[in-house]
């Protein structure tokens, strides 16, 4: 997580108050002991208070993380001047603790230059031990900054994680609302202008296009509250869209005036809700571009179904040259059906059909994942 100064959130209170806790416990676990076994001559009475000060200026960590850093590495070399049993790095582990919490709150450029800082004081640990006590605050101190810049990679990465998974249920939603949309909005176009044609020479015809158009739009947007509803926990009362509404999908577009011929095997076999949504969703789009890009007046759409798959086949009596998704990767449409058989580890194939027209092939498989 970020502190208040940086890009992201501030830490849970829960959390920053274990870190208070267990931080001024850690300081003041290592000076205290270490204090009370040296011999009453070697105990100044203000090393004590020190580790007590710099243990309580660890509250404010998280919200001033340098500051802290600042005021403990002064109390800590004070302490180790009055106190030199205690080792510079025990002395200094109030702000070798504020390094590792600034390094997972700041960046990079700021903590690498408080990481400098702290190991511009490594000369004051050979000064007053040895090799080993030099080494040893060294790499106490990179321990340190490495802590912090691996808890900052942890939560980019979660982070990265949530946004990437927001951007797909924000894509997915997308194609859900495109789907209804398109398809319906196709319908009351071409029944408009059939109504428009037919509006003065004969009447009764105009109506029945009107209440298509209607209907059309009752059913999109009882759609629409379902999909809204389904989003925001409550499952409305009508189950998603699957390919049992495939009679209903068949009739609106007849209602548009394209003969669809619907043929269906294997309705006793009911597949996953995701593969039984996206087969809906493919010929729902499939008949859609056969009524905007075509030119068709026929359509037969075939729906099998086993224990391995789903396989569906749309084939128009269309112009293949009309179409706006006539190759690989282009238009919305063939795109969105692509990428939802790939998401259930299926495929799609979609060109012109061996007896002229245009075709749809998808697979879906009902065993899928790892």
């Amino acid at each position: 997580m970020r502190g208040p100064d940086d890009s992201g959130t501030s830490p849970p209170a829960r959390a920053v108050g274990a870190l208070r806790a267990a931080s001024a416990v850690l300081v003041l676990g290592v000076a205290v002991p270490t204090y009370l076994a040296a011999g009453a001559a070697g105990r100044p009475a203000g090393a004590l208070a020190l580790a007590v000060v710099q243990a309580a200026a660890l509250w404010w960590v998280v919200a001033r993380p340098a500051a802290v850093l600042a005021v403990s590495a002064l109390l800590g070399a004070g302490m180790w001047l009055l106190f030199p049993a205690l080792s510079l790095t025990g002395a200094l582990l109030g702000a070798q603790l504020a390094l590792c919490v600034l390094s997972a709150l700041r960046p990079v450029r700021v903590s690498r230059r408080w990481l400098l800082g702290m190991l511009a004081l490594a000369p004051l640990a050979y000064a007053g031990g040895s090799t080993l006590v030099l080494v040893s605050y060294v790499l106490a101190v990179t321990l340190a900054w490495t802590a912090g810049q691996w808890r900052r990679a942890q939560q980019d990465r979660l982070a990265a994680e949530t946004r990437r998974a927001v951007a797909e249920e924000r894509a997915r939603i997308a194609r859900e609302v495109h789907d209804v949309v398109a398809h319906t909005v196709s319908v009351m176009v071409i029944q408009a202008s059939a109504a428009e044609d037919v509006f003065t020479a004969d009447p009764e015809q105009a109506r029945q296009a009107l209440r298509a158009i209607e209907g059309a739009g009752r059913s999109a947007l009882g759609e629409l509250r379902l999909l809204l509803r389904t989003e925001s926990g409550d499952d409305g009362r009508r189950p998603p869209r699957g390919l049992g509404d495939l009679a209903e999908l068949a009739a609106n577009a007849r209602a548009a005036g394209l003969a669809v011929e619907l043929h269906e095997e294997g309705r006793a076999i009911s597949p996953p809700s995701a593969v039984d949504l996206a087969g809906y969703r493919i010929v729902q789009e499939a008949l859609t571009n056969t009524l905007r890009h075509a030119g068709a007046g026929r359509v037969r759409v075939s729906v099998y179904r086993d224990e391995e798959a789903v396989r569906i086949e749309v084939s128009d009596n269309g112009r293949p040259g009309n179409r706006s998704w006539r190759s690989p990767g282009s238009g919305r449409g063939l795109a969105g059906m692509r990428e939802r058989a790939s998401l259930l580890g299926g495929t799609l194939e979609a060109g012109p059909g061996p007896d002229g027209g245009f075709e749809v092939r998808a697979v879906l498989p009902i065993r899928f994942g790892p």
